[in-house]
Order: structure tokens, then C-alpha cells, then sequence
């Protein structure tokens, strides 16, 4: 992870995110669609946003109930987007996604190809395997899964030096201005830009970048 004073690459579009925010995943199809479009120049990367820290706590019922509901809401607005609504009988959910951003970070340390399927396992395992991505016992499953070594997988996924690149990449995204998950900012000769987002059309997105 670069220090925040060296992140001043030409044509750069940053997508902040979260693994376990919802909306993040009724965005995956377009997110996917954009980066297939993406003009000559223009470099992707992703940031991690750190929606909820570390707690031991159960989630208090009443946010349970909000987010339960916001996955119904998802659902009616873009019905292509599944969840398994298993996973609140199923599991103890606690409002902390750390250990999910955590485990991103410790895959992209095995090598930049393992962040995406990292990210698309934590995703699975949530939304339609009714598993829990905010305990370890899921994501070392999840790294075997993709095929990560599982001792350096674990070592690495609550180590100080991943917190720490967690916090950089929290502080970057914040820094640039992303207030929510999923955010899009383009950053072209160190000037940075929020784009706005639609959740069924990726071209809303390219046709700013080309005005860019």
C-alpha cells in the first residue's frame, strides 16, 4: 500500500468498497461491466473502506432488522441480486467487517491475482452460503478455497501489518472523499473526482470517465 502523498497517478479509478457491504454486491455485475469498458489509460484499483471494526459483540436486533431489510430493498430494486435470508437463523451476526477487509489484504499479499477471488468468496459465503465472513474459522476455509497457503493465510490475517494497511487504505478513500460503499473517485494528473454511480448501467460510469 503507497503512502498517501505518492498516490497521485495519472487516469486512476479507485473503487471503494467493503466485502461484506450489500450494496457492494447488487454492484459487482457493473463494477464487472466497467472494468470490461474502461478507456485506453485508465488503471483500476481497489480500496478497502472498513464499514464496521472489530467486536466480539452479537448485533443488536434492531440492526439486524435494518440490515435484513436493506437486503429485502436490494432485492426489489434489482432482483438479479440474491441473498440467502438462511444466514439470520443460521448464524450470530456482529457488526464488524475488519476481519473480511483483513483477509482481502492477506490474500493480495500471496499475490495481486488472489484480491479477486478473495473478494468474490467472502461475498458467496455471506450472501448465499449463509456463512459468516466475520469470523476466522470462515475465511481460512475461504482461503483454502482459492487456494491460498492457509498458515501464511492465517498469520497474516490479524497481523499489526495488516491492520495497518487497512487503516492506509481506509484513510486514503477518505481522503479522496468516498462518504460511502460502493464509491467511485477518478483521479487524473492529482486531481480526484467523485463519480456517480448507477446500480443496473455501467456506461453511466464510462461516459464520465471519457468526459474525464
Amino acid at each position: 500500500m503507497m503512502p498517501i502523498s505518492e498516490a497521485t497517478e495519472a487516469r486512476t479509478l479507485y473503487y471503494v468498497h467493503d466485502p461484506m457491504c450489500s450494496w457492494c454486491w447488487a454492484f459487482r455485475p457493473v463494477w464487472a461491466e466497467i472494468l470490461q469498458g474502461l478507456p485506453t489509460g485508465v488503471r483500476p484499483r481497489r480500496l478497502l473502506g472498513g464499514l464496521a471494526p472489530d467486536t466480539e459483540q452479537p448485533m443488536p436486533e434492531p440492526m439486524q432488522a435494518r440490515i435484513h431489510a436493506i437486503w429485502r430493498q436490494i432485492q426489489r430494486q434489482l432482483p438479479a441480486t440474491r441473498f440467502n435470508f438462511d444466514f439470520w437463523q443460521r448464524c450470530t451476526p456482529r457488526r464488524s467487517t475488519y476481519p473480511a477487509c483483513r483477509a482481502v489484504i492477506a490474500a493480495r499479499s500471496q499475490g495481486a491475482e488472489f484480491e479477486e477471488p478473495m473478494i468474490l468468496a467472502i461475498q458467496q459465503a455471506y450472501y448465499l452460503e449463509a456463512r459468516n465472513p466475520s469470523d476466522q474459522e470462515t475465511l481460512a476455509d475461504l482461503a483454502d478455497r482459492i487456494g491460498l497457503d492457509n498458515s501464511g493465510f492465517v498469520r497474516d490475517l490479524d497481523a499489526p501489518a495488516t491492520q495497518a494497511a487497512l487503516e492506509q487504505e481506509m484513510q486514503l478513500g477518505r481522503h479522496m472523499g468516498a462518504r460511502g460503499f460502493p464509491s467511485l473517485l477518478f483521479q487524473a494528473v492529482g486531481e480526484t473526482r467523485i463519480l456517480q454511480h448507477d446500480y443496473r448501467d455501467a456506461v453511466f460510469v464510462l461516459s464520465q470517465l471519457q468526459a474525464g
